[in-house]
Formats: structure tokens, C-alpha cells, sequence
């Protein structure tokens, strides 16, 4: 009888303790990755216009959309050079965006397609050391913002 209390009680805590640390696992990768500060499906699927309409985005948002895609569209019109400093103004606008999201169901989900891509390509300019690759992923992120525009109003 003791050894197969014994042997509860190790599952028991064998089970809490794997338990817990996949959940310490995920909290560290969401810290890491900085930009997602809520929960969202991550999808790789094309994004769908909604019955062939587009994807109504929340007021708070659009500001910070319009915002990013200003900045990209005057670094271009301006041949600016400091693409580091785009980078870090084009995150800070991202990060406002993810915060004022009240977003839910397919329309969340649909940004979402949008979102995490453009998030990429803002995180790959910050961390590029080439100009040359700097500017095409540059102009990457002003086709990201067109995309936007074709789903999203």
C-alpha cells in the first residue's frame, strides 16, 4: 500500500513539476519575443478579406499603422541612410499598435496573418549590418503596409 502511495504522489508531483515548467518555458519565450504582449493565433495562411469586404480595424489602432507606413514613405522620399533609426521608430509604433488592440475573433486573427510578417521584417532591419539588403527589406515593409491596405479598413 505505501509503495503505490509513494508512487502517486511522485507522478503527482513528476506531472505538476514537467507541467510547470512548460509553462516557464512559453512565459520565456513570449518575453523574448517582445512584440507579442497578448495572445494571438500565429498563422503562415494567406490572409482572407472578410466576404470579399475588408477586415474593419479598431479606431485606436489605425493611427499607428498610418503613422509606420508615414515614416517608411518620407525614409524613402528623403534618401535617408540611418536605417537603424527607422527600425527603432517603426518598432515603437508596432509596439503601440499591439497595445491599443481590442481586436477579437476572425478580424483579429486576420490582422494577425498581416501583423506578425510585417513584425519580422521591422525586426530584420533593426538587426541588418548590410545597407544594400537594408534597403530592399526596407522596401519590403513599405509592400507590407500596401498589404495592409488591401485587407484592412
Amino acid at each position: 500500500m505505501k509503495k503505490v502511495f509513494f508512487l502517486a504522489i511522485s507522478s503527482l508531483l513528476l506531472f505538476s513539476c514537467n507541467n510547470t515548467s512548460e509553462k516557464q518555458t512559453e512565459q520565456k519565450q513570449e518575453a523574448k519575443t517582445g512584440e507579442q504582449e497578448h495572445n494571438h493565433n500565429e498563422s503562415s495562411e494567406m490572409i482572407e478579406l472578410n466576404m470579399g469586404q475588408k477586415w474593419l480595424v479598431n479606431n485606436e489602432m489605425k493611427p499607428f499603422v498610418t503613422n509606420g507606413e508615414q515614416l517608411v514613405a518620407l525614409y524613402i522620399k528623403n534618401n535617408k541612410t540611418d536605417y537603424k533609426f527607422l527600425a527603432n521608430q517603426l518598432k515603437e509604433e508596432n509596439s503601440q499598435l499591439i497595445k491599443s488592440c481590442t481586436m477579437k475573433g476572425k478580424s483579429h486573427d486576420e490582422l494577425h496573418k498581416w501583423l506578425h510578417p510585417h513584425l519580422e521584417l521591422v525586426k530584420s532591419l533593426e538587426n541588418e549590418t548590410d545597407p544594400a539588403i537594408a534597403a530592399k527589406t526596407i522596401l519590403e515593409i513599405q509592400n507590407s503596409y500596401k498589404t495592409y491596405h488591401s485587407y484592412f479598413e
